[in-house]
């Protein structure tokens, strides 16, 4: 009897551990999935592959991207949402994606902020309006008398309807009064591909997605998406500057995981992410891709930020006429 009841209480103590959650410490055991809702090959996923190589070596197991692109990211955005929340599922998106959708889509499967826990915002960037180089237009002028003068004739290469490329593009059209057609990619990387082949002519795209085809002389960039011009993109001038004034889009590029993480993951993944933004050479690699390494102090103010900027990117893009069919 004796001998049952030591059995019995060793088995009840190692199925007692078995289930006891990791700590921090011990995070991560195993790899990790680090979703991006986009197609490879756009600025979301370049800057995604750098930031899971540098958790990759600062916590010591692998760190593996999985495109899931559709339905303006809302499939992989949904898939980080409903995943256990272990810490082994990472969303890493375009943050104003998150805040926007709910404003110019009827119905969205998850809500923001609930459904999620910030980690950190990573940089903000621009758009660079860009087109094919073969088409006879030479400036931010040209291109909007062009647009006026024929309605419609201009296909915009978007990334998606919501996508903030896409949402770029029609405050652009609500700003200048002009209006293109707009023809959906399954995310910028495609997109920009249209747009080399000729069958668009217009595009709303990350520096890291063009700037080696404007480089090579095969798109032209006409602006950046901010009234001036940016040191992170040298030799294209601000909107304001390129002759139109009020036009302005921006957006944060950044790392979530499903809400009720424990925060002392939360906490180690901002602090790896932090550390290896620090390093040179991962600067040196931003800075050719036109970004600039910027993460939030913390998660908290990560979610601050998130949330203060949430009504002002909805009215901008509710007073833009923006609509997402």
């Amino acid at each position: 009897m004796m001998r049952k009841t030591i059995v019995a209480a060793v088995i009840a103590l190692t199925l007692a551990a078995g289930s006891r959650p990791l700590s921090a410490q011990d995070y991560p055991s195993r790899p990790v999935r680090v979703v991006i809702p986009f197609a490879p090959g756009a600025g979301t996923d370049l800057l995604g592959r750098l930031v899971a190589s540098e958790l990759t070596q600062r916590l010591g197991q692998q760190f593996f991207v999985e495109n899931k692109p559709g339905a303006a990211a809302q499939l992989g955005t949904d898939l980080v949402a409903k995943s256990s929340a272990d810490g082994y599922t990472l969303l890493w998106t375009v943050t104003d994606g998150l805040s926007v959708l709910p404003a110019v889509k009827a119905s969205v499967p998850y809500k923001i902020p609930d459904d999620f826990a910030f980690i950190a915002g990573v940089s903000q960037m621009s758009f660079v309006v860009s087109i094919n180089a073969k088409v006879p237009i030479k400036s931010m002028a040209e291109l909007i008398a062009y647009a006026k003068a024929n309605p419609g004739k201009l296909f915009n290469a978007s990334a998606g309807y919501a996508s903030a490329p896409h949402l770029a593009s029609v405050l652009f059209e609500a700003v200048a009064g002009v209006k293109f057609t707009h023809i959906q990619f399954k995310g910028g990387g495609p997109a920009t591909q249209s747009l080399l082949a000729g069958d668009t002519q217009v595009n709303f795209a990350t520096a890291p997605t063009v700037m080696g085809f404007v480089r090579a002389g095969r798109i032209r960039a006409l602006a950046v998406s901010i009234p001036h011009a940016s040191p992170a993109v040298p030799g294209i001038p601000g909107a304001e500057d390129a002759g139109l004034p009020g036009y302005e889009y921006t957006f944060w590029f950044g790392l979530y995981l499903p809400a009720g993480t424990p925060p002392p993951i939360v906490e180690r993944l901002h602090a790896a992410m932090v550390k290896g933004l620090a390093k040179p050479d991962v600067q040196a690699k931003l800075a050719l891709q036109g970004m600039d390494a910027t993460p939030d102090a913390s998660p908290a103010a990560f979610a601050a930020h998130i949330k203060r900027e949430a009504p002002q990117l909805e009215k901008l893009v509710r007073d833009s006429g923006a609509k997402v069919e």
